[in-house]
């Protein structure tokens, strides 16, 4: 597995894993309609994160012998909390380190290379990043799937919420954060 930086070039690539990620790996915890609108409004690439240079992918070589992205998730200096390009209500207002959290934004694993280690590769490397950038706090809206990985790796709920995709339906998501200061000891 290569990580790196994900480039404008990689975006079809990226829509077409974010795609197989949702509708294979949210269908335990999402209703086919729920995963259709999500989809549609909330899910998807986000030019900015890529713009930024904040957001990775994983790359790795198929059994053809291809390079293929096996992941890709990132980290945002800017306000918004979730949601591709496409997504209602962004604010790409810089945040302020010192009294803010850094944004943990666009996880999506390939279903094929699901519980391999490859968020967790991507997540480290997002809060060593934020940590650079002077942040000493992370916080996500989580999918209810992603929240077992984030909770794994130290995450604590802070509120769940319900994302609005239209048809009277809505997308809950759990907002979660973590203090990326060392433990007393470390």
């Amino acid at each position: 597995m290569i990580l790196r930086l994900a480039t404008p070039e990689d975006v079809p690539a990226l829509r077409k894993l974010i795609d197989a990620s949702v509708r294979a790996l949210q269908a335990q915890d999402y209703t086919p309609e729920q995963i259709e609108l999500a989809l549609a409004h909330v899910f998807g690439t986000d030019a900015q994160l890529i713009s930024d240079g904040t957001y990775f992918v994983v790359e790795t070589t198929t059994n053809w012998g291809e390079t293929a992205i096996a992941g890709c998730g990132g980290w945002s200096k800017r306000r918004t909390l979730y949601g591709g390009d496409h997504t209602a209500g962004r604010s790409d207002e810089l945040l302020d380190p010192a009294r803010e959290a850094a944004k943990i934004r666009a996880f999506f694993v390939h279903p094929d290379w699901s519980r391999r280690g490859v968020g967790s590769t991507i997540l480290e490397a997002c809060e060593k990043a934020a940590i650079q950038a002077g942040f000493s706090i992370c916080e996500m809206g989580a999918t209810l799937t992603g929240e077992r990985l984030f909770r794994a790796r130290g995450y604590r709920v802070i509120e769940r919420i319900e994302v609005p995709l239209g048809e009277g339906l809505s997308l809950p998501v759990v907002r979660m954060g973590k203090s990326l200061a060392p433990a007393a000891g470390e």
